[in-house]
């Protein structure tokens, strides 16, 4: 007989994780850092991962970033099985279609904000004029055109995390994956990135937001808790929907 249990994973999870083990050797040591996570992230989701360090939120962030592969269990991309991809295949994914934002916003000091958020579209071979086009917009949506000519040292630290998002932004990715990206600025600068997300998410973006404060996990509309890489627990975090009034 035939089960179609595929058709349970819902074809809107633009990320779909089952069962995935990560186990780490460490000499003579196991260190298991996921046991055994299922979670389904739909299109234009807004999620908060929290929990304690070691909890195995940066190895989960690593596995949806295609940075890790899981040592056991299942994880499909918008409908793609990652394990089956070849390694040109991941790196196109962690190229385009996934937009990373660090703590630490790794600008090249020496190039302007403009060329900074260029960057991954000369990599990706996109044509000159396109790049300009799709360079300019996504600095327009962190607020800085009239900053793009400046180098990173010209800026403050908040200004600084907004072009990492349009950096992250450029490839118009399918999922935004920030971890803590307010790490490093103070709860005023944190505030105005979280306002940035915030609208990225209004316009339609899919959203992966980690982080161990409660009051930026309240932005999202998810949390999922992991403690001893297990999910702990995953429930709407309450905030209602912004809609435009």
């Amino acid at each position: 007989m035939h089960h179609d249990h595929e058709t349970r994973t819902s074809t809107d999870a633009t990320l779909s994780l089952r069962d995935v083990v990560k186990t780490y050797d460490m000499g003579a040591d196991k260190v298991h850092a996921l046991r055994g996570v299922s979670l389904d992230i739909a299109k234009n989701e807004y999620i908060a991962v929290m929990g304690p360090s070691g909890s195995g939120k940066s190895t989960l962030m690593n596995v949806i970033g295609c940075l890790d592969v899981p040592t056991s269990g299942s994880y499909s991309l918008e409908g793609q099985a990652v394990a089956e991809m070849s390694e040109n295949q991941l790196a196109e994914i962690r190229n385009r279609r996934i937009g990373f934002v660090f703590q630490t916003f790794n600008l090249i000091p020496r190039a302007d904000i403009f060329h900074n958020v260029e960057l991954p579209l000369i990599y990706g071979g996109v044509r000159r004029s396109e790049r300009r086009m799709r360079t300019e917009r996504a600095i327009e949506r962190v607020g800085l055109t009239d900053r793009m000519r400046h180098k990173p040292t010209e800026l403050s630290g908040g200004q600084r995390q907004r072009v990492a998002i349009a950096r992250a932004l450029v490839h118009d990715p399918s999922i935004i994956l920030a971890d803590e990206p307010t790490g490093n600025l103070d709860s005023k600068t944190g505030d105005e990135i979280i306002a940035v997300l915030d609208e990225l998410h209004d316009a339609g973006q899919t959203i992966i937001l980690v982080t161990h404060e409660d009051y930026i996990a309240q932005h999202a509309l998810r949390a999922v808790r992991l403690k001893d890489g297990s999910i702990e627990s995953d429930v709407p975090t309450g905030r209602p929907a912004r809609g435009t009034n």
